[in-house]
């Protein structure tokens, strides 16, 4: 199963993204929207809710999931809606529940989606290492698009017709999110006695290696088992080490610290 992933600068864009998998072929219970709204007023406002509900959706995942709103009008039946706390980033809208297996949050709404997810072979399609920049992307005001397809002439067509729609790749946003981090992070390898121009490779792998479900809260040698199998030596490097690191300081101190913040500073924070 592969993933297929585009980064929106506005939720209405990527509603849109999502038609057009559609028509390709790909079904709803394959693709979720992922956007950063946080109240319920908002919720309302970008997915009014119509007669076309299904009965007891809503009772079925409010205690689980958050204000879920049930499936909205001009979505394929089954296709619910909910608000997800994603640790780290905040409420976020999500339409199709397995955006909630792919973030491992929703309770028993999760659960779900996550057995939903096993049956058709998604669980293993989810790209882990990504998982930063997507919480990243959500983070800064951003909507998402992920589908699943085990065609890879389909997914190479959906992820083409996501970028003429206007999607930033996942690379394109791991980069950016590196360049916002770089000159902090040169400075501060640089105050240790390191040649960033030399070791900036494996530093920022280590740094990243850091952002796996997997590490996160955990030191290297806790974490050595999974560093050792997916980097091999790399892990053992001190560039690496150290960007490891400063990768869990980051964890803590940036985005806890913005995910603490009032909203209303948080996106200010986020926009700046």
């Amino acid at each position: 199963m592969e993933s297929i992933v585009g980064i929106f600068n506005s939720f209405a864009d990527a509603k849109r993204a999502s038609a057009i998998l559609r028509t390709l072929g790909i079904p709803d219970n394959r693709t979720t929207v992922l956007s950063p709204q946080t109240s319920a007023a908002e919720l309302e406002a970008q997915i009014p809710t119509t007669e076309t509900e299904q009965p007891g959706m809503g009772a079925a995942l409010g205690g689980t999931v958050g204000a879920a709103l049930g499936t909205a009008g001009g979505l394929e039946a089954g296709a619910a809606v909910a608000s997800l706390l994603i640790p780290g980033v905040g409420p976020v809208l999500a339409l199709g529940l397995i955006g909630a297996a792919i973030f491992g949050v929703g309770g028993a709404a999760a659960g779900i989606a996550a057995g939903h997810a096993m049956e058709e072979g998604i669980a293993d399609g989810i790209p882990r290492d990504e998982m930063f920049v997507y919480e990243d992307a959500l983070r800064r005001g951003r909507s998402l698009v992920i589908a699943f397809e085990d065609d890879s002439q389909i997914a190479g067509q959906a992820r083409g017709a996501l970028s003429q729609a206007g999607a930033e790749s996942v690379d394109a946003a791991r980069d950016e999110w590196w360049i916002g981090l770089r000159d902090a992070e040169r400075e501060h390898y640089l105050n240790q006695g390191g040649d960033f121009n030399v070791d900036e490779a494996k530093y920022r792998l280590g740094f990243e290696a850091a952002m796996h479900p997997e590490c996160r809260g955990k030191s290297c040698d806790d974490a050595k088992a999974h560093l050792k199998t997916k980097y091999g030596e790399d892990a053992e490097a001190s560039p690496f080490r150290e960007g490891y690191a400063r990768g869990q300081h980051y964890l803590i101190y940036v985005v806890k610290a913005d995910r603490d913040r009032p909203q209303d500073e948080a996106r200010s924070h986020r926009a700046a």
